[in-house]
C-alpha cells in the first residue's frame, strides 16, 4: 500500500516547505536586489498568480488523478505516447537543481555551526570576508555539501507520514514566527526607510527583458512547479482534500514569506551600506548584521538559522522524494537503499559547484561559474519548459473528466472556476511563457 499524507494541513504545509525555502528566502532577495527592487517583486508576484497557480493546481491534479510518481503517472495518464518525457525531465530537473541546492544548504549548515558556538556575530566582524571564507574553501564547502545530504536522505528514508510531514508540521509554523520578530527588528534600524522604498515601490525603468524572464523563472522557483514535484507529493493524498484550495494556500504563504524576507533584508542592507546587487551571499551578509544589533543576538541567530536550514531542507526532501519515488516505482528496491544510493550520486555531482568559489572559480560554462550555470539552466530554462510542457499536456492529452473531478473534489467551486483554470492552462500560460522566453533571447 502506498504512503499516504495523514492531513490536509500536513500535505499544505510539506507542500509549503517544498516551495518556501531557498527560493523565498536565500534567492528571492538576492534576485529582487539585482534586478531593480519593487517592479521586480510586483512582477513575481504577478506571475506568481496568474501563471504559478494555475501550474500548481495542474501538478496537483495529474500526481493524485494517476495516483503514481511523476513518470508512471504521465504514463497512466497517457499510456503508449511521449509525454512521459515529463516526468523524466522533472527527474533531471531536480537532480540538478538539488545538486547546487546542497552546497547553499551546507553553507547554513556551516554558519549555523559556527553560530552555536558563538562564532559568527563577533566584535568588529566583517560579515563578507566570512562569507568569501566559508564558500572559498572546499574543504569545508565539500563537507557542509555532504551534511547537508546525508541528514536530507536520513529523513526522507523514513518515509511521506513519519518523515517529511511530521518534520514540516513542527518547524514550518517555528520559521514564520521568527522571520516575523526579525522583520520587526530590521525595519526599525535608521535608514530603513530607504531600504522599504527600494523594496516596495516599483520602478519598472531598472527592469530589462532577462528581468523578466528571472521573474517569472523566480515564480516557477518558488512554487516548485515545472518538475513534477507537487505530481508525486499530490499522489499521496486523498480525494476529500480540495486541490485549488491547497495551491492557493501554498501560493499565498510563499508570497508572504517572500514579502517578509524582503522587508527583513533591504532594510537592513540599505541601513548598514550594503549593496543590494550583492548576489548569492546577500542573506549570509545582512543577517548577521541585524541579529548583532538585538540583545541575545547570536542565540536569536542561531535559531534563525536552524529553522531557515530546516526551510532548506524541507524543499532538499521534496527533490529526493521525485528521484527516489521513480526509482523505487521501477524497480524493487528497498526506499532505504534508493535514497542513500541518490544522495551519494547527488553528492558527487554537486562538488564542482561546491568548488566555484575556490579551485573551480576560473572555470566558466558560458560565462558562468559551475555554480550559477547550474542555477541559470534550471531557472530560467529547465524549469519554464518543464511548466510548458505541463500546461501543453493539460491543453491536448489529459482526460477533461478526470481533469474536472480532480479539480472539483473536496470544494464547490462554480464549474466557471474550472473553466477560468482550464483556458489560462489552455492558452494564457504557454503563451506567457514562449513570449517572455523570447523575448529575453532578443527574437522579440
Amino acid at each position: 500500500m502506498r504512503d499516504q499524507w495523514s492531513s490536509r494541513i500536513g500535505f499544505i504545509l510539506s507542500s509549503a516547505g517544498a516551495a518556501i525555502g531557498l527560493g523565498a528566502i536565500w534567492k528571492f532577495p538576492y534576485m529582487t536586489g539585482m534586478n531593480g527592487g519593487g517592479a521586480f517583486f510586483l512582477l513575481f508576484i504577478a506571475f506568481t498568480l496568474i501563471i504559478g497557480l494555475p501550474l500548481l493546481i495542474t501538478e496537483f491534479i495529474i500526481g493524485r488523478g494517476a495516483q503514481r510518481e511523476a513518470v508512471s503517472a504521465f504514463k497512466k495518464l497517457a499510456p503508449e505516447s511521449g509525454w512521459q518525457v515529463i516526468g523524466y525531465w522533472g527527474v533531471a530537473g531536480s537532480f540538478i537543481l538539488l545538486s547546487f541546492y546542497a552546497v547553499v544548504g551546507g553553507w547554513v549548515i556551516i554558519y549555523s555551526i559556527m553560530s552555536i558556538f558563538g562564532s559568527v556575530i563577533t566584535e568588529n566582524a566583517n560579515y563578507e570576508q566570512l562569507f568569501a571564507m566559508i564558500t572559498g574553501d572546499p574543504l569545508i564547502a565539500i563537507s557542509g555539501l555532504g551534511l547537508f545530504l546525508m541528514i536530507s536522505v536520513t529523513i526522507v528514508s523514513f518515509g511521506i507520514k513519519d518523515g517529511i510531514e511530521k518534520a514540516s508540521k513542527v518547524m514550518m509554523p517555528l520559521l514564520f514566527i521568527f522571520f516575523i520578530v526579525l522583520v520587526i527588528r530590521s525595519v526599525t534600524f535608521e535608514g530603513a526607510a530607504e531600504g522599504l522604498r527600494f523594496f516596495l515601490q516599483p520602478d519598472f525603468s531598472k527592469i530589462t527583458a532577462e528581468g523578466i524572464l528571472y521573474a517569472l523563472g523566480q515564480s516557477f522557483f518558488a512554487l516548485a512547479v515545472g518538475f513534477s514535484v507537487m505530481v508525486t507529493y499530490s499522489s499521496y493524498l486523498g480525494k476529500d482534500v480540495s486541490l485549488p484550495f491547497s495551491a492557493a494556500s501554498v501560493s499565498l504563504m510563499n508570497i508572504f514569506v517572500s514579502l517578509l524576507a524582503g522587508l527583513a533584508i533591504f532594510p537592513v542592507v540599505f541601513s548598514f551600506g550594503l549593496e543590494p546587487e550583492a548576489g548569492p551571499g546577500l542573506l549570509f551578509m545582512v543577517l548577521p548584521s541585524a541579529f548583532a544589533q538585538m540583545p541575545f543576538g547570536e542565540v536569536f541567530l542561531t535559531l534563525f538559522l536552524l529553522l531557515f536550514l530546516f526551510a532548506i531542507f524541507t524543499s532538499a526532501f521534496s527533490m529526493l522524494e521525485i528521484i527516489t519515488s521513480a526509482v523505487t516505482a521501477r524497480k524493487n528496491y528497498s526506499r532505504s537503499r534508493v535514497v542513500w544510493i541518490s544522495g551519494l550520486i547527488v553528492f558527487i555531482a554537486g562538488i564542482p559547484a561546491a568548488l566555484s568559489s575556490s579551485k573551480l572559480a576560473d572555470f566558466k560554462l558560458f560565462g558562468k561559474t559551475v555554480f550559477d550555470a547550474s542555477d541559470f539552466l534550471v531557472s530560467n530554462i529547465m524549469l519554464p519548459g518543464g511548466c510548458l510542457l505541463m500546461a501543453l499536456f493539460i491543453g491536448i492529452r489529459m482526460n477533461r473528466s478526470l481533469m474536472k473531478q480532480e479539480f472539483s473534489y473536496g470544494n464547490r467551486l462554480s464549474s466557471g472556476t474550472y473553466q477560468l483554470w482550464f483556458q489560462i492552462m489552455r492558452w494564457l500560460v504557454p503563451v506567457t511563457i514562449v513570449i517572455v522566453f523570447l523575448n529575453s533571447l532578443g527574437v522579440i
